[in-house]
């Protein structure tokens, strides 16, 4: 890049001292610190600035998550960014903040020096909301379609009962499309969970409600947040939307109880070692689940061969204090297994009647039917019977 470093040692200090540090976004504020103390640009004209970003070994500045929430702490600190040119976007949805996207160090470096203009970068598009499931495939199940929209009009947490093919997950999957959109600062908190978890794909804003549908063999740190590097879980994902649960019992209890705090209080707090961080959850639970193990309890055709005690022992498996955090039980029946097809139309059935019209006839063509059917017959008479004299 023909910057050439000093040669002696170097010691860049991060401080406060006591606060832990990992993440490549320090990556482009070292290296700006850096040239600063070299007299390579104006160490004030930079104090004006939040620095976010991943340097690369050929100069180039990529990504790194969270540049929307370090926009809006910026736009507090009535402070500019100073961002990577792929997130330019992203950060300028933070209004009244100057952006500075930059695609690599050297033309950082020319426009801070005056010797090269970066243009502002546009804000991201929102994103209309993307056609979901309607209601209006669900057959039949009008209390569930009843219960299910008086959820959404209260914000009620649902719990679905029902045996296997009865449309839970189908009715679940059809409230986001019922729920109001998101207002422009409910899209924007929603944004900032999702550039923290390094989601926010080229800072496009989605007005529709999150829908997360876990599956359930996710663990704690999955469900609630956490990792090595602490992470959004699914629950903060679901921030504002629907958080759907499928085959509630089968989670692991202690996932389920990690459940109770966060629905209560509308936030998590993963705690590790080195952070303690703070996610807002406040979401919609919507869970489903069998009556029984073998999903046959109630069912007049099939029926459960361990009644009452399968039941008993499956829907013990969720906890009492969660089950109190869901309001609206509601059971759920299956429909007709198959729907009955309409009666055919005289319009339709002279189509096809009159290629056969229209076709020249074959002399042999009763012989062979004839034929046809003796073949039929003797294949349809029993090993050992007679045959006809």
């Amino acid at each position: 890049m023909g910057l050439a470093l000093p040669p002696k040692r170097i010691t860049i200090n991060l401080s406060p001292a006591d606060l832990p540090k990992e993440g490549s976004h320090y990556d482009l504020p070292v290296a700006l610190a850096l040239l600063a103390a070299m007299g390579v640009v104006d160490a004030e004209q930079l104090a004006d600035f939040v620095a976010v970003g991943e340097q690369a070994l050929d100069g180039r500045v990529i990504p790194s998550p969270g540049v929307l929430l370090a926009a809006l702490q910026a736009s507090e600190a009535d402070k500019g960014l100073i961002c990577p040119a792929a997130q330019g976007s992203e950060a300028s949805w933070a209004s009244g903040v100057p952006v500075v996207a930059a695609p690599n160090l050297i033309s950082l470096l020319n426009h801070l020096k005056g010797t090269q203009v970066l243009p502002p970068p546009e804000p991201g598009r929102a994103d209309p909301p993307e056609r979901g499931p309607d209601l209006r495939q669900v057959k039949g199940q009008e209390t569930a379609r009843r219960a299910l929209e008086i959820a959404a009009a209260g914000a009620h947490n649902l719990l679905m009962i029902g045996p296997p093919g009865a449309g839970k997950s189908l009715l679940a999957s059809c409230l986001p499309g019922i729920l109001p959109e998101l207002t422009p600062a409910e899209a924007l908190e929603v944004s900032m969970v999702s550039s923290v978890a390094g989601a926010l794909e080229d800072g496009r804003i989605s007005r529709a409600r999150p829908y997360r549908a876990p599956h359930h063999s996710a663990s704690i740190a999955a469900l609630t947040g956490g990792g090595l590097k602490v992470r959004p879980g699914e629950i903060s994902m679901a921030h504002l939307g629907v958080l759907f649960l499928d085959e509630l019992p089968e989670f692991q209890r202690a996932v389920l109880d990690s459940l109770r705090q966060p629905l209560e209080t509308g936030e998590v707090t993963v705690a590790r070692a080195n952070a303690h961080v703070t996610y807002p959850v406040r979401v919609q639970l919507v869970a489903a689940m069998n009556p029984c193990r073998c999903g046959h309890l109630g069912d007049p055709a099939l029926g459960c061969s361990r009644a009452p005690r399968c039941a008993a022992d499956y829907q013990s498996k969720v906890s009492g204090p969660l089950l109190d955090r869901i309001d609206l039980p509601c059971g759920s029946r299956p429909g007709p297994r198959h729907r009955p097809r309409p009666a055919p139309t005289r319009g339709r059935v002279g189509a096809r009647r009159r290629p056969r019209q229209d076709r020249p006839r074959d002399p042999d063509r009763p012989a062979r039917r004839r034929k046809r059917a003796d073949q039929c017959r003797t294949r349809r008479r029993p090993s050992g019977a007679p045959r006809d004299s």
